[in-house]
Formats: structure tokens, sequence, C-alpha cells
């Protein structure tokens, strides 16, 4: 029997080392984790494909906690739902979950009750951040990337087109592509347009 231990974060370098040193302490044969978000299905997640195409019944899957699989409360009862099937046990570090421990009904409900509060947290997660997003907007703060260039070239740019220069000729002469010339012209025609 093999105990695989699987890691999953969307960015943060320290909770993936978190992880690993956890799983390591939890005594995983194998260890496997994918950087990606919560809410990606498990076709997304290359290292947790590789990962149940090892297990096999009588493997135990160790993970930090339920949500490491899946945020969704459908996600997440559908995917323990398949692993128990197949004979697999899964082991939680935060302890809420040992399927070597409990009967299959105990484990379904404790599924689906940290699903449910899994997708809840999801949803706050989305509301604040829209909300944090409105409030920034309001207060003036730009969102998207960053000009990379001065106001100087902007209006060099605009002069030399309304002289009748190309988009070659006038990207050559002020240092930037072509493709940099037609956003700021873009950017130009839509500033007119509101104040017209």
């Amino acid at each position: 029997m093999t105990i695989y231990g699987y890691w999953r974060c969307s960015t943060n370098e320290q909770d993936q080392q978190r992880q690993v040193l956890s799983l390591k302490q939890a005594g995983c044969d194998q260890i496997l984790g994918d950087k990606i978000t919560g809410t990606s299905d498990w076709s997304s997640r290359p290292q947790l494909l590789k990962c149940l195409n090892l297990i096999e019944a009588g493997d135990t899957l160790v993970i930090s906690e339920l949500s490491r699989l899946s945020r969704s409360f459908m996600g997440m009862v559908n995917q323990v739902s398949d692993l128990l099937e197949r004979g697999i046990h899964i082991k939680t570090l935060d302890g809420r979950l040992d399927t070597t421990a409990m009967p299959a009904e105990i484990t379904m409900l404790i599924v689906s009750i940290l699903g449910y509060a899994a997708s809840q947290e999801l949803d706050q997660i989305k509301t604040r951040t829209a909300e944090g997003r409105a409030v920034a907007k309001a207060r003036g703060v730009k969102f998207g990337r960053k000009r990379t260039y001065t106001s100087f070239q902007a209006d060099e740019v605009v002069r030399k087109h309304n002289d009748g220069d190309g988009m070659g000729t006038i990207a050559k002469s002020v240092g930037m592509s072509r493709s940099m010339v037609q956003r700021i012209l873009r950017e130009h025609k839509q500033k007119q347009l509101l104040t017209t």
C-alpha cells in the first residue's frame, strides 16, 4: 500500500512549501502537486491526473485539506465519491477526514458539509474581490496594463499620424512597436470621442 501526497496552490510559493513539508512529515511515499486555481477541474491538473493514474485500491491519498481537490461543492463530492468507489483512502492533514477510520456514510456526510463550506467561502472571496475592485475604481484606481510610454511620446505619435506618416515610420522614429503606436492612436481616438 502506497501513500500518495498531493498539494495544490494558486501562486504562493510559501503555501506550496508548507504543504510539501507537511506531506513529507505525514509519511507520503510520493508527492505530486499542481500550481493552479482551486476552481479548476481535474482535467487541467496534470500532476493530479498522474497521481490518479498511479494510485490503486488500498492506497491512501493525503492532502492538507479537502479544498485542495476542489473548491466547488459538486466537484468535491464527485471526486471523493470516485476515489472511494475505487477503494482508495483519503486523509486530510487538518484532521477533518480519514476514510480509514470512518464508515462511508459518515465520510460522505463530512464531505458534503466541507464541500458546502468551501463553496460558500469561494463565493465570499469572489464577492469581496468584486466589491474591492468597485471601491478602487470609484477612487480612480486604473486596472489593466500600466502605460509604458510618456505623454511626450504619445503626443509625437499623434502629431506624426496627423502629418500622414505610416505606422512603421512612426514606430521607428519614436522607438516603439507598431502595436504600441496603434494602441496610442486607438486611445487618442477614444478620448476624442468622449470629449465631443
